[in-house]
């Protein structure tokens, strides 16, 4: 039984070192590296927003992996055929997702920075309009008779009395 197995293995094994495997055909249309980082990082964007955002997709009717094809000027199967033919060779594919890692980090900060300075923005006008509040309460409670003191507390100003006279 031992001896059956191991003679199963050894074919196994022997037909699986006679296996070539065969480099798929160079597409009619090659895209070139750019072009598929570019695919590549525009699907990237597309499913993590479809992630976050799918019922906005529905709505507006967009079919995303149509979107992306439409905007390269391809379709899915020039897509498929160049997928396969730069997978093949695995350290030119590994220097395509390397660029569009790349790509999308530098988009990130991109966004970040953007983000970072409306919230900037909006703080200092939040900052501006407390200011501003601020100035007016200050002046409408010296109008009322409102001083303040050294310590910055608020107390009246003391209405002004008649002297008398002995």
């Amino acid at each position: 039984m031992k001896t059956k197995g191991i003679l199963y293995l050894l074919a196994l094994v022997f037909l699986n070192a006679c296996y070539k495997v065969q480099p798929p055909e160079k597409p009619k249309r090659l895209l070139s590296e750019d072009e598929m980082i570019a695919v590549l990082v525009d699907m990237a964007i597309v499913s993590s927003a479809k992630g976050v955002n799918k019922k906005r997709f529905e709505n507006n009717g967009i079919v995303p992996d149509e979107y992306i094809y439409k905007k390269n000027n391809i379709d899915s199967l020039l897509f498929v055929q160049n997928n396969e033919y730069y997978a093949f060779n695995i350290k030119k594919y590994e220097s395509i997702y390397i660029r569009v890692k790349d790509s999308l980090t530098k988009l990130r900060d991109k966004y970040k920075l953007i983000e970072n300075a409306e919230k900037k923005a909006k703080d200092d006008s939040v900052k501006i309009a407390r200011k501003k509040a601020s100035v007016k309460l200050k002046e409408s409670t010296v109008k009322k008779g409102v001083v303040k003191n050294k310590k910055s507390r608020i107390k009246p100003v003391p209405k002004k009395t008649k002297e008398k006279t002995n």
